[in-house]
């Protein structure tokens, strides 16, 4: 049996919110494992790691670039948030998603581009901000989507620079001979609800089979509990994956921005109303920081260095 230490314990309740002890009964259970001690305690419903998985953990912006059926999202980390407010700084991030716009979102193939206006390339040129500002920052990531007949809709949340910068970038790819007027005020639309939600896939099929499987196993293990009959257990298993999907999933969600509609059934009405096709292609969403570890810094210390310095 795995030994359990209090580093696994203090990690896995970071991720779960759950009690110390619950925490330590749900890694002996687990031999250790992490991952199947989350799912262990969100089968005894002592877990909010759903809600917490996705938490920003770093500073910096997210750009956005939109040129007609194309449209480029990068993101590009600092240190602090007092960066993000640095004019150069923001410069440089709506630089970078021109180049991801123009060349593609392969960021080390970025790297070696020209930065326009100046002899280096984009990592020389960063290297170059770095020692300019004093700060260390990093190229994490870029996309690029496009259609070949369409709109690329886009929104920001959390802007520092209305459109192109700011927490949250969100593009989405409509594919379709409607009205553009009417395919950009939908993808707005949808764009605005993909940054409130993060769903998971586009569909259903999109879904990665292994999140499903972990999430049937987990409604199994709940459905056991309840000591009804094994075709009872199926019917509830088969309605909280039904539900699931609708938590998840982007065509199946119920629309934040109007409350009542299903994203499904928005494309097929405005596609009805257009006369025309809409298929939703893509969408992508960035969110600054989500997924790398953020410096934990000791607030008590700082207000009590700045008292001591005033």
């Amino acid at each position: 049996m795995a030994q359990i230490t209090a580093a696994m314990v203090k990690s896995l309740r970071e991720k779960t919110g759950a009690g110390m002890m619950d925490c330590k009964k749900a890694l002996a259970e687990t031999d250790g494992d992490v991952d199947a001690a989350v799912d262990w305690l969100r089968t005894k419903g002592l877990s909010q790691a759903a809600k917490k998985s996705g938490r920003a953990a770093a500073e910096g912006l997210v750009g956005l670039a939109v040129d007609g059926t194309r449209g480029a999202l990068v993101e590009v980390n600092a240190e602090t948030d007092f960066v993000a407010r640095n004019e150069q700084f923001q410069g440089f991030v709506e630089t970078v998603a021109g180049l991801a716009l123009a060349e593609g979102g392969d960021m080390d193939g970025l790297k070696d581009k020209p930065y326009p206006g100046s002899d280096r390339t984009l990592g020389d040129e960063l290297t170059h901000l770095i020692a300019t500002i004093g700060e260390n920052m990093e190229l994490r990531r870029a996309v690029r989507v496009e259609v070949a007949q369409g709109v690329i809709g886009s929104y920001v949340h959390g802007a520092v620079k209305a459109g192109t910068l700011g927490k949250i970038g969100v593009l989405v790819a409509l594919e379709g001979d409607a009205a553009e007027d009417k395919m950009q005020e939908l993808a707005k639309h949808i764009a605005m609800h993909v940054a409130a939600t993060n769903p998971a896939s586009l569909d259903v099929a999109d879904l990665d089979p292994e999140l499903v499987e972990r999430e049937k196993q987990v409604q199994r293990d709940k459905a056991a509990d309840s000591g009804k009959p094994a075709e009872i257990i199926e019917k509830m298993i088969e309605g909280r994956m039904r539900k699931f999907y609708e938590e998840v999933c982007l065509m199946k969600q119920i629309s934040v921005v109007d409350g009542e509609t299903k994203i499904e059934k928005l494309i097929e009405q405005a596609a009805k109303d257009a006369g025309a096709s809409i298929t939703l292609k893509a969408y992508v969403r960035y969110e600054l920081g989500e997924g790398k570890e953020k410096k934990e810094d000791d607030f008590a210390a700082e207000v009590a260095a700045a008292a001591a310095g005033s």
